[in-house]
Parts: C-alpha cells; structure tokens; sequence
C-alpha cells in the first residue's frame, strides 16, 4: 500500500481555516501532495495521515496542515485519524507494490469506509479511474476493476460518497503523463502497440484538484459517482504527437503494430522509460480500453471558471512549465517551491519529471570557506573555467559557429556577480554570497543546462567544494549529446573540481596579507 503502519505518533500544524476539518490519505503521493495546500487555501482544516510524517515536513504548507501517523489497512489509526473529520478523501491505491493489489485496495477501502461511518464523517470523497461503458467488470484491466470495486466499497459505506472517475491525469508526476512523455522524448519513430489508437479523456490535474476541492461542500443528499475530464477525446497516438508539438519536438512516426499485447507492451514500456513495471504494466493493461466520459453532472455542483477544464495541449504546456522558464525544479535541487498544481513535487517518484542527468563532484579544501568562495564568485572571463581551457574554447567557438553566444560575452565584474549576469555563455540563475553558485547555460544545445558550485563546511568542520552540473535533454538529440560528452566529464568537470580546490587553497590569507585573522 502506499501507506504502511508504523504505530501511533502524530505532530500538529495549526489546521488551516475554519471551514470543514478533511482528512487527506496519500498526502505525500501525487494527487494528495497537491490537493493539501489547495483545501488550505479554501479555508478548509486540514489533517493528513500519512505513514512518514516526515516526508510532508518540507513541505511550504506543513505548519498549516495537522499530520498523523497511521495506514488506511490499519483499523486502530484510521479510527483516530477520523475523529472530528467533516470530509474524507481516500488517495490511495496499492497498484505499483506486487502482490494482489486488487486485495489490499479491497481491505483497506472497507476499514475506510467502517471507520467513517462509525466517526460520523459527513462526506467521503475518492478519485477512481474512468471505466469503458458497457464494458463487463470481467473484461476490464486489473487497475480499472479494482477502482471500480473500491467506489463501489465506498459508495455502499452509508456516508455520503462522491467517486470522481478520471482518465489519464496531465501533469508532471502523473505516472500516466510520464509514460507519455518520456515514449515521445525518447523515440522519434516508434513502433507501438495497437492501443495507442484507443480514444482516450485526459483531464488537466488542476480540473481534477478543482473538483476534489469543490466535493467537499456538496449537498448532503448526493452521493454518486461522477464522469471528470478534459475537452478533449484523442488517442494515445494524438497525444503523442500533440506533446510532440507542445515540447517542439520533431514530428513523431508511429507505427502501429498488433502483435504486442499488454504484457509485452509494458516490457517494452520498461525499456524506454524509467517507470517501474509494477506500474506500467496494470497502466499499459488499462490502455486497451476506450475510457470517455459519459456525462458531465459534476458542473451542477462545481461550476467550472471561466477557461476551464483546460484542453490537452494547455495542460501539457502547464506540466513543462518549468522547463520552459529553464527553472531547476524542487525534485531537483531543492531551490524553490512548485507554485502550481502542474509543478513537479520533491515527494514526486524519482523517475518523474522526464529525464535529468547529473555530474556530481565533492572535495574537501585546504582554505576557509570565504576563500573558496571568492575563486568560486571570480569564475569565468579571464580567470576562465580551471580545467583543460582548450575545451572550452573550441566549445565557445562551436557555439559561435551555429549562432550561439560563445565565450565573448565574458563577465560585467571581474570580481562579484550578481543574479542575471551574463558569464561567458552562461547566466547567473540564482547565487547565495558565501555559498552558492546557479549558472544555466545559454550556449546552444538540445536542452537545459545547469552548472552549482557550492562552498560548505562538513560536519567535521572541514571546507568542502561541492559541484553539479544537470542537464535536461530536449527528445532523442538530448539523449545523444549527454551520452557522447559523458566520457569527457572526468577530465573536464573532474579537472574544474580539482582545480578549483587547488586555488582556493593557495590564496592569500588575511594572516598572509599582516592583517589578524584565524590561525595567524
């Protein structure tokens, strides 16, 4: 399950607002994380149960948010959790964790269900996945069957239940958005199986938040399922082809072919994307099914906003929005927190977020740490990069050549630098005097690139030079040009990192110069 028992606990935040008290399951998955700050925000209280608590404690609303610790197949803390619970949304599902997951969706959805019931909640609220009309619960893919049983629990619970039914959820950490988009980054010919011509309704995850939220104030006399989902009815191929679009890719050729079943689609999904099996293969499995939404009640109690639901390709624009800003997301460096719904989380899987490629380097200095940071902040121009300069010139002079910015630009101040600087053909992103260095590249390449260089005392107390540079490939020439300029890091990243070091370690003391100063 994606929530585990690990005994009583809790720690408290202030709760929120003071409209109706929810209790959130999953809040450190993908729909939970963001469905949180969302109640927050719509004075809602809120309290999450959650087998870690600690993995939400960074999050910017956790001092809002009340925390227990507990697991939906854990009678005695879901027990707890509901108590003075106006609404329970259940977040969880055990597909991705082996074993009979349809068995442990069963039980927990029934311990769910009888503790609400028993604690007098006032509305359950699940989001479930679109199922095939007319389709036999037989023939329907494990996944889908076993959402359709856990409505099916809930709704029968006697508390008021809203099922929302959503199809493929665009968004970055979605794992059904994922598959898509690392299939249509990956391959620029593809020979697929036969269900990317299967018509599918994929639904923007802020339309699905909206209708989560929106759920929680609906009449006590509704308790239903509902059908939730874009404008859009397209095939997986469409989509496809449409993100190509969105992300300017090169048009994708797809080759349909029927000889690949679910089984042999979900290997095949396995070697092109880092999507774990366990949940490719019940998603792949899912895929052979048409899944349209057959009606739209939902709008009768929550209206949408003028613009809303959002169109596939909006949705898709929204979920590369930080690729587009050339921003290094929270699941990446930690810098800066997702300011919207569409944004990848840092409790997000680690094979979200399309690929991103790391060169990490770490040496302990001889030199205090305002000395490495001032050959750190010198970096560039005419002190130039500190390892093998012949590279980097051919480099700047290759940029030049096909119209990029090379090495000329240089740096405004030879000795400080300051946000939005240009340095040669980078551009300084983000700095922290006396600790860190953001530069993203500009020169031309087939994707984003960063260069960090920290200054860090251990916990030995010890100058430590950490250094990453990350690169985010732009389709199959990304791929190509970090594999080809990988066996180079060693003597170009490797060398700066040593280097750099070196520097930093014969720089002049204050002691060195007359002046008092530590050690003299």
């Amino acid at each position: 399950m994606s929530q585990a028992a690990e005994g009583p606990g809790r720690t408290s935040g202030e709760g929120g607002g003071a409209g109706p008290r929810c209790l959130v399951t999953g809040a450190t998955g993908y729909v939970g994380g963001r469905l949180v700050p969302e109640l927050l925000d719509a004075g809602h209280r809120v309290r999450c149960l959650a087998r870690s608590p600690h993995k939400l404690r960074d999050h910017p609303w956790a001092g809002r948010a009340e925390v227990v610790r507990g697991d939906v197949t854990d009678a005695d803390s879901v027990a707890r959790a509901m108590q003075g619970v106006d609404v329970a949304y259940y977040l969880v599902h055990a597909l991705g964790t082996g074993g009979d997951f349809e068995a442990t969706d069963r039980r927990a959805a029934r311990t769910f269900a009888e503790r609400a019931a028993a604690a007098g909640v006032r509305r359950i609220v699940y989001l479930g996945g679109l199922t095939p009309s007319g389709v036999p619960e037989g023939e329907l893919s494990p996944h889908l069957r076993s959402r359709a049983e856990v409505g099916r629990i809930l709704l029968a619970s006697g508390v008021p239940t809203t099922v929302l039914r959503a199809a493929v959820v665009i968004g970055s950490g979605s794992a059904s958005f994922e598959m898509l988009r690392y299939l249509t980054e990956r391959l620029p010919v593809m020979v697929t199986p036969s269900w990317v011509r299967t018509r599918i309704q994929p639904v923007a995850v802020r339309d699905v938040l909206r209708a989560l939220v929106g759920s929680a104030t609906m009449p006590d006399e509704v308790s239903r399922a509902f059908d939730i989902g874009g404008p859009d009815v397209l095939t997986y191929r469409d989509m496809m082809v449409r993100y190509a679009e969105v992300a300017e890719l090169p048009r994708r050729l797809i080759l349909p072919v029927p000889m690949l079943s679910p089984g042999l689609s979900s290997h095949w999904v396995g070697l092109v994307t880092p999507v774990p099996a366990a949940i490719a293969r019940p998603l792949t499995e899912s895929l052979r099914h048409e899944v349209v939404c057959g009606e739209n009640d939902i709008v009768r109690y929550v209206p949408p906003p003028p613009g809303c639901p959002l169109g596939f390709d909006d949705a898709v624009r929204l979920a590369l929005r930080r690729v587009r800003e050339a921003r290094v997301t929270t699941r990446w460096s930690s810098a800066s927190v997702p300011g919207a719904p569409s944004d990848p989380l840092p409790t997000d899987p680690d094979w979200a977020g399309g690929s991103l490629y790391t060169d990490h380097r770490a040496l302990i200095v001889d030199a205090p740490p305002e000395a490495l940071w001032r050959v750190i902040e010198g970096i560039g121009g005419d002190n130039g990069w500190y390892s093998f300069p012949l590279a980097w010139a051919v480099r700047g002079r290759l940029d030049r050549l096909v119209g990029g910015v090379g090495l000329r630009r240089g740096r405004r101040d030879a000795a400080r630098l300051r946000v939005g600087d240009s340095l040669d053909f980078w551009r300084v992103e983000e700095i922290v005097p006396g600790r860190l260095l953001r530069l993203r590249a500009e020169m031309r390449l087939p994707g984003l690139a960063w260069l960090e260089m920290y200054a860090e005392t251990d916990d030995a107390g010890r100058t430590r030079y950490r250094q990453r540079a990350l690169f985010h490939p732009h389709g199959l020439a990304g791929q190509a040009y970090w594999w080809s300029v990988w066996p180079f890091h060693a003597v170009v990243f490797g060398g700066m990192a040593r280097n750099i070091a070196r520097a930093a370690a014969r720089a002049p003391r204050p002691c060195d110069q007359g002046r008092d100063g530590p050690g003299c």
